[in-house]
């Protein structure tokens, strides 16, 4: 089970929806970071189940423990263990669905791989899982606003049908992001989509919806050309996230319906160097990034966890009325802009990483003569 990301920041996560407890091991964080709980807490609140009425009702505190890796509140360069306990599981409520694969969840995919799958919740394939994810990416975006000044903000864009207005991809910041439990800056908007979640929640059934992202102060030379460019390592980042469905960066999929003389973004000269006009390409060209600030937007699919009776089949093909128990999100969206911030992070603190050990490696051309 591939349950590692990065290259010279490496992330190992572990832990199921309903098991003891939940985590990930950090293998390549620079000695020398001071580091405690609190620098990870924060993001982890914005993360957990249960802040608000149109979230799950599954209560879960998700403080955070550091195991190793650091000592007097510095990192130590080791391996940084960090773990979360499940303290609300509730295994009982999935006895009676033991024996049905879940409509759109990962039931039997897990089963057809592994010949066995978790038999209370999702397992690895549930959004639990994403405490690893948001702990090391807050050590992650730690280490990038320390070294460049980097900021990502992440913001919900869209709820169903219910669009947001766009924003201003330079001011957004995320003080203005969670004045509402739904992380949307649009307060034009914010009371409908209340309402449509709750109307959900209360009939038992989900949407969906979009998270939009900006990283800004991004460094020029940043991605792994070809088959590691850096919009593809963002794509998988995103797409690696539970309930996702889409990806798109920069002018995206509108971009298509604009002529190269509309969509190309001319070089100017700008205070801290060579820059772009326009940014339709999001930040990145040819897989590197280019010194402006990249922006992406991520698909997440209604939760597939609904109370309402639906017709399926049992592993042996029998059709069966399913009614699902258990605690559920109606809409994901609010609680992943701290996945879609977190995930960020790890691609590009690794990608950073990468880039300053081929810059130390780089031959000085000066004094050399060219062939």
């Amino acid at each position: 089970m591939s349950s590692n990301f990065g290259t010279l920041f490496r992330v190992s996560t572990f832990g199921e929806s309903h098991c003891k407890s939940v985590g990930v091991v950090i293998d390549g964080c620079p000695s020398g970071l001071a580091l405690v709980e609190s620098d990870i807490q924060t993001q982890l609140d914005r993360r957990r189940p249960g802040q608000s009425k149109i979230t799950t009702d599954r209560k879960e505190k998700d403080q955070v423990q550091i195991l190793s890796g650091t000592e007097h509140g510095i990192t130590l360069g080791s391996p940084i263990a960090l773990k979360v306990d499940n303290l609300d599981q509730r295994p009982g409520d999935y006895g009676d669905m033991e024996s049905i694969p879940r409509p759109s969840h990962a039931d039997y995919t897990y089963m057809a791989k592994y010949g066995i799958k978790a038999s209370s919740g999702g397992g690895r394939s549930s959004a639990r899982e994403t405490i690893g994810t948001v702990s090391s990416g807050a050590v992650a975006e730690k280490l990038l606003k320390i070294k460049y000044g980097m900021e990502i903000v992440a913001w919900v864009s869209s709820v169903g049908p219910l669009e947001a207005a766009p924003v201003d991809h330079q001011t957004i910041t995320r003080e203005v992001v969670d004045q509402t439990d739904l992380r949307c800056p649009d307060p034009a908007i914010v009371e409908q989509m209340r309402a449509l979640i709750m109307e959900l929640k209360e009939g038992g059934d989900s949407t969906g919806g979009t998270v939009s992202c900006v990283l800004r102060e991004v460094p020029g030379g940043l991605g792994e050309p070809v088959y590691e460019k850096l919009e593809a390592k963002l794509a998988q980042a995103m797409l690696a996230i539970p309930a996702t469905k889409g990806f798109e960066i920069g002018s995206g999929f509108s971009g298509t319906r604009l002529r190269g003389s509309e969509h190309n973004d001319p070089f100017v000269l700008k205070e801290d160097g060579l820059g772009t006009v326009s940014n339709n390409s999001g930040g990145i060209q040819g897989g590197i990034s280019n010194g402006e600030s990249i922006y992406f937007r991520v698909a997440f699919k209604p939760p597939a966890t609904i109370s309402q009776p639906q017709q399926t089949a049992d592993y042996q093909g029998s059709s069966v009325t399913l009614e699902a128990k258990g605690r559920h999100d109606p809409c994901v969206v609010p609680r992943a802009v701290s996945i879609v911030e977190s995930m960020a992070a790890l691609v590009m603190i690794d990608m950073a990483m990468r880039q300053e050990a081929r810059l130390a490696l780089r031959p000085s051309l000066q004094g050399q003569e060219r062939p």
